[in-house]
């Protein structure tokens, strides 16, 4: 495969293929909006009427407007008090759905040996769900603190640290990388907001999916239409 090769709706740059997928050890996975079909907070909000004002915060911080991730993700789940638990189980169940060539891709990846990881600023509601749907390796996101059927407007802590902002997302993926004993280099990161750049700046290759213009014009690869899936296409040996 050569540069002229590329298929319509895929951008690719700072590389020369062809790539094969053999050449890589671990895949990393933003979640909402780019596993999944939906931003998560946003849908729960709807269930507070509250959706307008968490939407908007969602959307100025994956756009990158807002910087601090963390003080974001705080102003949004203080929305949330007050929402029962079960709405979780209603947004995953009526709401969710995996994004085209999701489920392809991941199997495509296993098939050729790579480990899946997926570290998510989105909730482990939902992420552990995904990940049990989806057969994948490790998982890391923030988890909702709740009390009395009821959440709490606040985000638990956890052992690995309180929000899983951008710099956490980099810092998982090194880790998982030192763990796995490979190097950064034989990483893909795929994702579509400002909070991935950081991991998709660590990663040999880093794709965008649908993204934010900013991710789109930093990652190697942009995935502009069709399915996840498509980033097979840039690959010359496929399971």
């Amino acid at each position: 495969m050569t540069a002229h090769d590329i298929p319509p709706g895929l951008i690719v740059r700072h590389f020369t293929p062809p790539l094969t997928l053999a050449d890589f050890k671990l895949i990393c996975f933003d979640m909402d909006s780019t596993l999944i079909n939906i931003e998560c907070i946003d849908e729960i909000a709807d269930a507070a009427g509250k959706k307008a004002e968490v939407a908007a915060i969602t959307e100025a911080t994956m756009r990158g407007e807002i910087k601090d991730f963390k003080e974001s993700l705080r102003r949004r789940v203080a929305l949330l008090q007050g929402v029962p638990v079960d709405a979780l189980q209603r947004v995953y169940d009526e709401r969710l759905r995996l994004n085209p060539g999701a489920a392809e891709l991941v199997a495509a990846c296993k098939a050729t040996g790579l480990k899946v990881l997926l570290v998510s600023g989105g909730f482990t509601f939902f992420a552990n769900r995904v990940k049990e749907r989806l057969g994948i390796d490790f998982a890391r996101s923030n988890l909702l603190d709740e009390a009395d059927g009821l959440l709490t407007g606040r985000v638990a802590p956890q052992s690995w640290g309180d929000i899983c902002d951008g710099a956490e997302k980099r810092r998982t993926l090194l880790e998982v990388a030192s763990l796995l004993g490979i190097s950064p280099a034989e990483v893909i990161a795929v994702g579509d907001g400002a909070n991935d750049l950081p991991m998709m700046a660590e990663a040999g290759l880093s794709v965008a999916y649908h993204a934010k213009p900013r991710v789109r014009e930093q990652a190697m690869v942009a995935i502009n239409e069709g399915g996840l899936d498509r980033l097979l296409d840039i690959f010359t040996e496929k399971p």
